[in-house]
């Protein structure tokens, strides 16, 4: 591997102007390719869950009703002390909704007064305007009828909001404070290297990387079903990985041009070396993202093999183009003092920041192991009440018209009004279908937590019938989760009197399900992963307890960020320094996002950092020498990278979709805990005490597994030795 890399790195610096013009050109291809495409749709389905069942068997059975329609929800608040009902608001509302109706994309629109859909207290009514087409196929010309019905109502005195997705906003992916996690991304670059073209120059591989793997999505989202949404998690994990990945060949590349190589034998040696890092980290990463297909759901199974793809062009860039933009300016990168042929420069300092903490830590082994593990128990203690869910309008901010529908219809009409239960009854083996589902309904209409009924709705077979079940708390309240749990299990019941099958679906039901989909796929993900990636660790360390102690470690940091996102975004703690409107159940994807998502991370950290360590073990140091040498060498550049990769996660919290932001929050802290607590301090200290029990392996396996020398061992015999400094000082003009 090391052999192969080496290779690789000095042929890239040699024909620098064909790499860097290549990748130019797949960019440029790339792009046109992007700009060509049609836009996908994204991809709501999720088989093998109840709700879906329901929701295609509605699709079969009424196929004139478009269920992915767009609808609007026009809700009117009369002004304090006044009613909808009165003649002159009654008047205004009659005329918006005929205003909405006269628009050549709208199927119907229905006047609160004909379909009862007034408040007990005649407060507050709504008015429902269903559209022929799919909300991104509205013209600008039905948006603003709509908006204008809305505005004349809103100058008669009444309160006016819409819900649904006609007028909805899409959410930015970032915002303002992406550009600042992307700026304090090349400040760490700068601080670290002191040097503007070694901080640059990993900004500019890792764009370059985005570009491609974003246009590439684009450019293959009609064939594949790739949304925007789809993009979001790749376009993250690029620009951190890309970043991270040229750093560490470029840190390397520094350390052998002090050592005294020549600039191609240094660029050769730091892709052989640290590129192998790069190559095991980036695989890490992509098995994690990868086996979320496991789940089974086919938005995260899409979302996990894009971010894979941008990882995977991450590792190709940082072991192509990093070398040859290396060759087009091989001393631009170096260090001041290196550049004017310093002495200083170019020994290896011996004592500095990450060998003074590494000594610390061997000194007081157990007190250092003993802390970090008691402060991230405490900090996943919330974990304990954890709460799934998915985030609806409730969770938008105030300034959304669609959060305002919601408030007032919750205030108006109970709060369980926002995510009624939708029941599909089949018929189809009744004797009398309308008996039937007259039992059906009666049934569920008695049930604890159902506070109304609708009438119910038939095909035009007469064969299948819907109807809603408002529930008496709200779609994120524990107990309609119950309340759905509960119809669920009297249903045999009820089947057997009324002679006829019914599922429950809606929003609500779908979340639910979800959720316990997801909660089921956890074990066995995290069983695959895990059990890959140690193999994977075992073939690189050469060593059985390393990569335990590596999952361990990952157990611990995922449990306290995900004990952390509880804390705010559930609990509410610190929510509004965040933005976080409304606090709430965390989203259902979360958990499985974040584990394999920072498992990858964290081996990525891993790999860096304790490949160092036996890097200078294999060569003849002992095992606690080793790991002050590990430290010396990579805890700064490691340190760098985990602050890059948390600035740019913590640039998606300034998103105003709650998922973007709540990703990344989970990812800037999981990331904070497992470079600077799990890997810089628990890491050494288990290490300290396992002594030389932590690199032995049995013959057995060892003879089993491949030899893949990521070390650059085989490197040693085969490059010669750099040239020896003068012993003069070099004379600075």
């Amino acid at each position: 591997m090391a052999t192969f890399l080496y290779r690789l790195g000095r042929l890239a610096f040699r024909g620098r102007w064909p790499v860097v013009v290549l990748w130019v050109a797949v960019l440029g291809a790339i792009g046109f390719g992007a700009t060509q495409a049609s836009q996908a749709p994204d991809d709501g389905s999720m088989p093998g869950i109840e709700s879906q069942k329901a929701f295609d068997l509605m699709q079969q059975r009424f196929p004139d009703s478009a269920a992915d329609a767009a609808t609007a929800r026009i809700v009117f608040v009369a002004p304090h002390g006044q009613t909808v009902t009165a003649a002159g608001n009654r008047k205004t509302i009659d005329g918006v909704v005929a205003a909405a109706a006269d628009d050549a994309q709208v199927a119907g629109a229905v006047s609160p007064f004909q379909a009862h859909a007034v408040s007990r207290d005649a407060s507050t009514a709504y008015a429902t305007v269903s559209y022929k087409v799919k909300a991104d196929d509205l013209t600008d010309a039905s948006k603003k009828s709509l908006e204008h019905a809305v505005d004349q109502a809103r100058a008669a005195g009444l309160t006016v909001e819409v819900g649904g997705n006609v007028l909805a906003t899409k959410p930015a992916a970032g915002g303002p404070s992406e550009g600042i996690g992307i700026a304090v991304a090349a400040l760490v670059l700068l601080i670290t290297f002191g040097s503007l073209a070694a901080a640059g120059l990993p900004l500019l591989t890792a764009i370059l990387g985005v570009g491609v793997s974003m246009a590439s999505i684009l450019a293959l989202g009609s064939t594949f079903g790739l949304s925007e949404t789809t993009g979001t998690l790749a376009m993250m994990l690029g620009l951190a990985c890309g970043i991270d990945y040229a750093l560490f060949v470029v840190s390397r590349y520094r350390e052998e041009r002090a050592k005294g190589h020549p600039p191609r034998e240094a660029a050769g040696l730091a892709t052989g070396t640290a590129g192998s890092a790069v190559v095991f980290a980036g695989l890490t990463v992509v098995i994690a993202l990868a086996g979320l297909s496991i789940v089974g759901i086919p938005m995260l199974t899409k979302m996990g093999l894009a971010a894979a793809g941008a990882v995977v062009v991450a590792v190709l860039i940082s072991l192509t183009l990093v070398p040859a933009i290396l060759g087009l300016w091989p001393d631009a990168v170096l260090s001041r003092g290196v550049r004017k042929g310093s002495r200083h420069a170019q020994k290896s300092t011996e004592n500095n920041g990450g060998s003074r903490w590494a000594r610390l830590v061997l000194r007081l082994p157990v007190p250092v192991l003993l802390v970090g593990v008691a402060g991230l128990v405490v900090l996943a203690l919330p974990m304990r009440h954890l709460q799934l869910g998915m985030p609806g309008d409730e969770s938008k901010p105030t300034s959304a018209t669609e959060r305002r529908a919601y408030d007032a219809l919750a205030e108006g009409f109970g709060p369980g009004f926002n995510g009624p239960l939708v029941v599909v009854v089949d018929a189809k083996g009744a004797k009398d279908p309308a008996a039937a589902v007259t039992t059906v309904s009666e049934r569920i209409a008695s049930t604890d937590g159902v506070v109304s009924v609708s009438p119910a709705r038939f095909n035009p077979a007469h064969d299948t019938a819907i109807f809603s079940a408002v529930p008496a708390t709200s779609p994120t309240d524990a107990r309609t989760k119950d309340l759905v749990h509960t119809i669920r299990a009297e249903r045999p019941a009820v089947e057997s009197q009324a002679g006829a099958n019914f599922e429950v679906t809606g929003t609500t039901a779908l979340n639910i399900d979800v959720a316990q989909k997801v909660q089921d796929a956890l074990i066995p993900y995290l069983a695959v992963v895990v059990g890959l990636a140690f193999v994977l660790l075992m073939v690189v360390f050469r060593s059985l307890l390393v990569p335990v102690k590596a999952a361990l470690g990952f157990l611990l940091s995922v449990l306290a960020s995900l004990g952390a996102v509880v804390t705010v975004f559930q609990d509410g703690h610190g929510a509004g320094l965040l933005g976080v409107q409304q606090t709430g159940p965390i989203m259902s994807l979360m958990p499985i996002f974040l584990v394999g998502i920072v498992f990858g991370l964290a081996m990525d950290y891993e790999v860096f950092l304790v490949s160092r360590m036996r890097e200078a073990y294999v060569h003849g140091e002992g095992s606690r020498p080793a790991i002050v040498s590990g430290f010396r060498h990579s805890a700064r550049v490691v340190g760098a990278a985990a602050l890059i990769m948390m600035a740019v996660f913590a640039g998606f919290v300034g998103a105003t979709e709650s998922m973007i932001k709540m990703i990344g929050f989970g990812l800037a802290i999981a990331v904070l805990f497992d470079a600077f607590v799990v890997r810089m301090a628990i890491v050494p200290a288990v290490l300290a005490l396992l002594g030389d029990k932590a690199w032995w392996m049995p013959r057995w396996l060892d003879r089993l597994l491949p030899r893949l020398d990521v070390e650059g061992e085989a490197l040693a015999h085969r490059v010669p030795a750099p040239e020896p400094a003068d012993p003069q000082p070099a004379l600075v003009p």
